[in-house]
């Protein structure tokens, strides 16, 4: 039986003068694919589904919305970029009340069968990504402005944009997620001193992310057994620099109610740059 608050395990970064960096392919020889050194603190995690308030994506920076999806199958590529990216446009739309949005990117994540101790997320299982139990956020200050020129390759277009945000929508797409959900951190406990810029390197080009440093006064709250028709909207990022949220760290953590037969959770993840006029 879950309850409204659980103790559970979150990977932090250890505080380092190196700028820590991971691979999404085989790294050179001799290469680790992560570098960085992580602690598992135990924190509380909340259950927003018993909150008194409901989280708001400005203020918390997370919000979970009722949103069935036409898509019957996640694994084909062609179904969620015909379907399903349309569908998460018009939902961070509401969420935002931005006035366009553009779906860039979509992910599939399966929890590993071994359910081995979370790590950075890039093992492969049958042709999934693993879950990511690295505290992150998908865009630093830097990351976030180059995003903007990467969607709107129009540089008239993004001159012309007076803000923007990019948010992120993870859905389970199999069933209610009793192993490995998602810890979303309150965009208001976090300090600019938390976040620590690391390298994603791809093959042909390097990504920057956010990795996080503890600190006590980090809020976390997961939503309990979510299913498929609904969806989890978190800030990434925003231009606006103030009165807003705008970083919202994330990880998977392992529930410690979780039974031990509960069905391998399956997620899918989608970032999405809203423009506001």
């Amino acid at each position: 039986m879950n309850h409204p608050t659980v103790t559970a395990g979150l990977n932090y970064l250890q505080p380092s003068a190196l700028r820590p960096f991971s691979y999404t392919f085989a790294p050179p020889p001799g290469t680790p694919w992560e570098s960085g050194t992580y602690e598992v603190r135990p924190m509380p995690i909340a259950d927003a589904r018993a909150a008194a308030t409901p989280a708001h994506i400005e203020h918390e920076g997370f919000v979970l919305r009722d949103a069935p999806t036409a898509v019957s199958d996640f694994l084909d590529d062609a179904q969620v970029t015909a379907i399903y990216h349309r569908e998460v446009a018009e939902l961070a739309l509401a969420v935002t009340g931005g006035t366009r949005a553009h779906v860039f990117d979509h992910l599939v994540r399966q929890r590993e069968a071994d359910r081995t101790a979370l790590s950075f997320g890039r093992r492969a299982t049958n042709g999934k990504t693993a879950a990511n139990g690295r505290i992150h956020n998908d865009y630093t200050e830097d990351s976030g402005r180059r995003r903007l020129g990467m969607v709107l390759t129009d540089p008239d277009e993004a001159a012309a944009v007076r803000r923007y945000c990019i948010v992120n929508i993870w859905r389970s797409i199999r069933g209610p997620v009793l192993d490995t959900p998602l810890a979303v951190c309150d965009a208001r406990s976090v300090m600019a001193k938390d976040l620590v810029n690391a390298e994603v390197r791809y093959p042909r080009r390097t990504g920057e992310i956010y990795l996080a440093t503890h600190s006590p006064a980090h809020r976390w709250s997961y939503f309990s057994a979510m299913d498929r028709h609904e969806a989890l909207v978190f800030k990434q990022y925003d231009s606006q620099l103030g009165g807003v949220s705008r970083y919202t760290p994330h990880a998977a953590f392992d529930h410690p109610d979780s039974p031990a037969d509960a069905p391998l959770r399956e997620s899918i993840e989608a970032r999405c740059l809203v423009v506001f006029e």
